[in-house]
């Protein structure tokens, strides 16, 4: 099973905003998910962005996926850094 971590539109139209969840690659955009990690919220000046950075480098360390758009949120919140240091941690000690 392909998982990967992408983003499931929410709200109303023309005032949307994002879940980040965990899903199988196979299920639709808005369809069934395993895990919500975060949201985010473009709507707002600026736009906010809320993730439980311990269940994203979780999921990446077990090999899903993440798409182009949630990986820039996630470089923009530091949480990719993270997962190159926990990388490097263990090669350290392996």
């Amino acid at each position: 099973m392909a998982v990967k971590i992408r983003l499931r539109r929410m709200g109303g139209k023309k005032d949307s905003f994002f879940r980040i969840v965990v899903a199988d690659s196979r299920s639709p955009r808005d369809g069934r998910f395993i895990e919500s990690i975060g949201y985010y919220d473009p709507t707002t000046n600026p736009a906010i962005v809320k993730l439980d950075e311990e269940k994203a480098v979780e999921w990446m360390a077990k090999g899903a996926q993440v798409t182009d758009t949630v990986k820039a949120l996630l470089q923009n919140a530091g949480t990719l850094q993270k997962l190159a240091e926990q990388k490097q941690q263990a090669r350290k000690e392996g």
